[in-house]
């Protein structure tokens, strides 16, 4: 099986596109799950809203020690 040039560039191609479907898949599966434990953190603590993110950092690392 003899590749050619274009055949090659149409491979790469073709596995450029799929790793960057991947990406997208991988960024909104994230974002989905960020999303979800923030209303779970929310919902379990709603004093958590008026924080700001240092405030919200701050205070949970004091919980953890």
């Amino acid at each position: 099986m003899n590749f050619t040039e274009k055949d090659y560039l149409q491979a790469k191609h073709r596995l450029e596109e799929a790793q960057a479907r991947n990406r997208v898949k991988e960024r909104a599966a994230r974002t989905h799950r960020l999303i979800q434990e923030g209303a779970i953190l929310e919902k379990t603590m709603p004093q958590v809203r008026q924080m700001s993110l240092e405030q919200l950092e701050g205070y949970l690392c004091s919980l953890i020690k």
